[in-house]
């Protein structure tokens, strides 16, 4: 688990081979200046909860790393947020059976309103940890 998650206070609600929901309570320490989450916290949701649901998946002789992240921030946000990350069968056998890929994960992140505040889209891709190892030499 990433360090930066537990100092923002993100909990982790469910957590199943195909589906992972994060939330985060709207409390000072996450606001932004005009009482609500902050977006860096909006897309922190996003990125965990996908991340952990491919990290779940990942054999233990590869790591994940986060290709890309897009985001649109399309209302304003009311109280407590969540997002929920899901894989489908096809992309769980992907990830436990391609060496080096990638897979487009579906998140959708709530306010407490049931409103989707933001949208976004995270790409994540694995290599194995020999590979990465060298590349550090």
């Amino acid at each position: 688990m990433v360090k930066f998650t537990g100092t923002a206070g993100i909990s982790y609600d469910v957590m199943t081979h195909d589906k992972v929901i994060v939330s985060l309570k709207n409390k000072r320490k996450v606001r932004n200046h005009i009482g609500q989450i902050h977006a860096a916290a909006m897309v922190l949701l996003a990125e965990t909860a996908t991340g952990m649901v491919v990290g779940m998946n990942i054999p233990d002789d590869k790591i994940p790393l986060a290709k890309y992240l897009n985001t649109r921030f399309v209302k304003r946000s009311t109280g407590a947020m969540k997002a929920e990350a899901t894989l489908t069968p096809e992309q769980i056998e992907k990830i436990k059976t391609t060496e080096k890929g990638d897979v487009l994960v579906h998140v959708v992140v709530t306010d407490e309103a049931g409103v989707n505040p933001v949208e976004c889209e995270v790409c994540w891709a694995w290599i194995s940890k020999d590979a990465l190892n060298k590349k550090k030499k």
